[in-house]
């Protein structure tokens, strides 16, 4: 009987922490076998996963209920290996379908390291998303699987699918008393998001300038003291899909394996990103890009004080503080030290929750370029809902709206202090020095689409 309840308890350690399931006969073993280190069971699952890869033409094969998946590795969840007696062990494993999916599959194994053997797998979530759960009998101390029967994200912020709304930007000229500069981002339509810009209120000299380099729209003003007061109002229809990775070229690494003024690369940002990567410095850029998304999360905090909104990665790598631009610049600098390609985005997240009224600020995220796609991330949000760490590793939701993308951002005519570091509310310049325009987003749902 005492066996079996220590059993009982490892099993319940190891898959109430990544809810995967024992079978029968595991919930009987005795654990009293010497303990087999986690590193040796990593190896021993990493080993299989390449051996089997090698063996179907570069992916792995999994098969789920509906569909037979091709799949490669993103990561070991090590935090989850687990001994379950005698040469039996469990992995939970992360990885990615040619759709861009992430799955989160249960391994079972058999044997001792150099020589284990998968004995079962099962898919557990999709995208973050749990299939199934586990529960407790009450009477006997077992844990059985119950269906999950509400997977919904939309409550952390989510809205899957599609999303439609309009988006209200508008900003007020500050009294001036002499002439001034004013550089406002336009959305414009991607393969993601179906922009119609249904007005633009706007005073003073009016000029659409267009950044070559990250293809930025930007509304620019010259202004004047009769301006003092007046409102910026821009409307927008806008139709958003949720994003997943997809496929593009190799991009062009000038741009996106460069150091940006406050996005720097090399030097520390080398080490530090070699450091996290550790042992995977061998494995795909996917994993080592998992293990720079796990390093900040696990690393900084999401905080506003100091000197924090810059998007200035050696602030984010000092303070280990600092909003979404800290999270996604230092993520940029780890990445592009490491020759991964990464870019910056900003525009602002639609609350999921209600479907009118203001928005707490600019929003930014960040994509980097592995195994021919474009891989979304929203650092920030994972560190703040940890149950979505699976979801923001490849995914942007349906409920937000990007501004414009990219750093350093030059146009003619542009500000006397040079290259814009981004660009979400106005950029406003007297006397060639930045002063602060108040500014305010809010929006009106009209229809959502959640799969």
């Amino acid at each position: 009987m005492l066996n079996r309840i220590v059993t009982f308890f490892v099993v319940f350690v190891a898959f109430v922490a990544c809810n995967s399931e024992p079978k029968e006969d595991e919930k009987l073993v005795s654990v009293a076998a010497p303990k087999v280190e986690i590193a040796e069971i990593e190896a021993g699952i990493k080993a299989f996963i390449a051996k089997t890869t090698t063996e179907n033409e570069g992916y792995f094969p999994v098969k789920d209920e509906n569909n037979d998946l091709k799949m490669k590795l993103v990561r070991v969840h090590t935090e989850y290996l687990s001994n379950l007696g005698p040469g039996r062990h469990f992995a939970c494993v992360d990885l990615v379908d040619v759709s861009g999916d992430v799955y989160d599959v249960d391994f079972f194994m058999n044997g001792e390291p150099g020589n284990m053997s998968v004995t079962e797998t099962k898919v557990h979530k999709l995208n973050g998303k749990p299939f199934y759960s586990w529960k407790q009998n009450k009477e006997d101390k077992t844990w059985y699987r119950v269906a999950v029967e509400q997977s919904s994200n939309n409550l952390l912020g989510v809205i899957e699918g599609k999303d439609s709304f309009e988006f209200y930007y508008t900003a007020t000229v500050p009294e001036l008393t002499q002439s001034a500069k004013m550089w406002i981002p336009i959305a414009q339509t991607d393969p993601f998001q179906k922009v119609k810009v249904v007005s633009i209120k706007a005073p003073g000299k009016q000029k659409t300038l267009t950044e070559k380099l990250n293809n930025n729209s930007i509304l620019y003003l010259e202004l004047g003291p009769e301006d003092s007061g007046e409102t910026v109002e821009i409307i927008y229809q806008v139709e958003r899909t949720e994003k997943g990775p997809f496929e593009a070229d190799q991009p062009n690494p000038e741009l996106y394996l460069a150091s940006n003024i406050l996005m720097p690369t090399g030097g520390r940002f080398e080490e530090i990103a070699k450091e996290a990567i550790g042992n995977k410095i061998n494995d795909s850029q996917l994993v080592q890009a998992r293990a720079l998304y796990d390093y900040i999360i696990d690393n900084m905090r999401y905080m506003k004080f100091g000197d924090f909104g810059r998007g200035d990665s050696n602030y984010a790598c000092d303070s280990k503080t600092g909003n979404c631009t800290e999270f996604h610049s230092f993520f940029i600098s780890l990445a592009r030290s490491v020759g991964i390609p990464a870019r910056f985005s900003i525009g602002a997240s639609i609350p999921s929750e209600r479907n009118e009224g203001g928005i707490d600020g600019y929003h930014c995220w960040a994509e980097f370029y592995a195994d021919g796609k474009w891989w979304p991330v929203d650092i920030s949000e994972a560190n703040k809902y940890t149950a979505l760490a699976t979801y923001y590793f490849g995914r942007h939701p349906a409920n937000r709206i990007e501004l414009s993308r990219g750093r350093d951002l030059v146009v003619s005519p542009g500000p006397a202090s040079g290259p814009i570091n981004f660009l979400a509310y106005p950029l406003l310049e007297i006397d060639g020095k930045e002063v602060k325009a108040q500014s305010r987003f809010s929006f009106t749902r009209t229809s959502t689409d959640s799969e």
